[in-house]
């Protein structure tokens, strides 16, 4: 099971995470820091039996982490859900996507039954099957805070998913590059990649909405955490179609 994000960090400070701190976390609460900036394993916890205490540390190695794995939990979908809520509120499984029987909160991500459809279509226009570099579901006005997903077919060998640092990405440029960056507004449009599923279904949801249409959206380029006050790029090549304030050409390079 993974949390999905990009963004970090509590109080601004790598000082402050909890990947490292000895004596800090729960006890019998394990913390392997993956890489140098992103990703984290944190073992000898049961997901379905938590204190708030414990919440709250995996809260922190998450926003310090951005991405999560905990091993071997064996989740169905009520303790799924269960865990899910205990980070906030939850939205739809996806503004477009039929969600599973019974659980709006969940929809199942098989690539098997995509490629099935791919096969089957009838015309040439192009479309993003979801295997690239996205954020997931910019193209709303209101996205997630991340995504808690839940592994239960796992190849052998492949199959790999990766997530990138665009926290990192943004504080290693140099600070005139930042500051331009700080200035501009993106358009996230999703009508490439869902669009066809929604003309097929008529209408999903989010957000307590009914979703007919699939308007594009603008977020500023640079996003500042809410709750850690530090700055991440927010611009995907799934979704953001081009940079509001430069030339098509411009924007596209």
């Amino acid at each position: 099971m993974v949390v999905d994000t990009g963004r970090t960090g509590l109080d601004g400070s790598p000082s402050a995470s909890a990947v490292g701190r000895a004596g800090e976390e729960p006890k019998g609460l394990q913390i392997e820091p993956l890489s140098a900036t992103i990703g984290a394993v944190i073992r000898g916890v049961d997901l379905r039996d938590l204190t708030s205490e414990t919440v709250s540390a995996i809260r922190q190695v998450w926003l310090e982490r951005k991405v999560v794995f905990f091993p071997s939990q064996h989740l169905d979908d009520e303790a799924h859900l269960a865990f899910s809520r205990r980070f906030g509120e939850l939205t739809e499984g996806h503004p477009v996507i039929p969600a599973l029987d019974g659980q709006p909160h969940i929809h199942e991500i098989d690539y098997t039954k995509e490629f099935e459809a791919y096969a089957r279509r009838t015309d040439i226009r192009p479309r993003r099957r979801g295997l690239g570099w996205h954020t997931d579901v910019t193209f709303m006005a209101r996205p997630p805070a991340g995504s808690i997903l839940n592994a239960l077919d796992i190849p052998q060998a492949g199959g790999d998913t990766l997530w990138s640092d665009q926290q990192s990405a943004f504080e290693d440029l140099s600070p005139a590059l930042q500051a331009f960056l700080l200035s501009l507004h993106a358009v996230h449009d999703g009508r490439l990649a869902f669009q066809h599923i929604l003309d097929q279904r008529g209408e999903g949801r989010w957000d307590g909405e009914v979703v007919t249409s699939l308007d594009p959206v603008v977020h500023p380029v640079v996003r500042t955490h809410p709750e850690t006050g530090r700055r991440t790029l927010f611009v995907n090549p799934g979704f953001t179609s081009h940079i509001l304030e430069l030339e098509r050409g411009e924007s596209d390079a």
